[in-house]
């Protein structure tokens, strides 16, 4: 028979811990989302190109980031770039790295693929009226991509923020780390996991909403 008895005495009194480490975990996904999008847009206009050699080697960083567990590259960054002699990363660099270039290889594949479906007679009008090769990118290929891809950027984004649960792993104090911590110091195992579960869920679903009103806005630009 179960005979566990709740104190939520111990969440209210660690919510300012709670609520520090829930924002670290944000900030940490959005930051490698962003550097995430850069990577993969650079590499979707490599694996684009002419030239094998790039493409062959984009082609591979993204097969070989898509089949490693995101848990064995943030281990390879930080407990094995010292020994080859790089130490200028700490935990927060570290992670952060490691889930940028995780982020890459999935943006790679999904603006590869916006790119390939904008209609073809958009690039052509715009040769028509005379724009320029960078121009025709900067006015007419990345807003259309983007508003072809904001869902799955949308999703990537949700996934990522719920990948920060690994920075625990190198104690990074985000919100897996601070349940953890709780529980060791009070011995109050179900407080703590539920509420930590319970805000990746909250947060993620109210992330989902936030993108979802974006998407519809930035739809509506046409």
């Amino acid at each position: 028979m179960i005979d566990y008895h709740f104190d939520w005495t111990v969440i209210t009194r660690n919510a300012g811990f709670l609520a520090d480490a829930l924002l670290l975990g944000l900030g940490l996904a959005v930051a490698s989302l962003a550097i995430g999008c850069l990577i993969g847009l650079l590499a979707a206009y490599a694996r684009l190109s002419r030239w094998r050699l790039l493409s062959g080697a984009v082609w591979i960083y993204v097969e070989l980031i898509r089949c490693i567990p995101l848990l064995l590259l943030i281990f390879f960054l930080y407990f094995g770039l010292p020994e080859l002699g790089v130490r200028f990363l700490d935990k927060f660099e570290t992670f952060v790295a490691a889930l940028s270039i995780y982020a890459g290889a999935y943006m790679c594949e999904v603006f590869r693929a916006g790119l390939e479906s904008i209609p073809r007679q958009y690039v052509e009008a715009s040769k028509a009226i005379g724009l320029r090769p960078w121009q025709r990118q900067r006015y007419v290929v990345l807003p259309v991509m983007f508003r072809i891809t904001l869902p799955s950027i949308s999703n990537n984004l949700i996934s990522l923020f719920k990948d920060t649960s690994l920075a625990a792993a190198i104690a990074v104090p985000e919100l897996t780390f601070a349940a953890r911590q709780i529980n060791a110091n009070t011995f109050r195992v179900m407080e703590a996991w539920l509420t930590a579960s319970a805000l990746y869920l909250l947060t993620a679903y109210a992330i989902a909403i936030a993108l979802r009103q974006v998407e519809r806005r930035y739809a509506a630009i046409r």
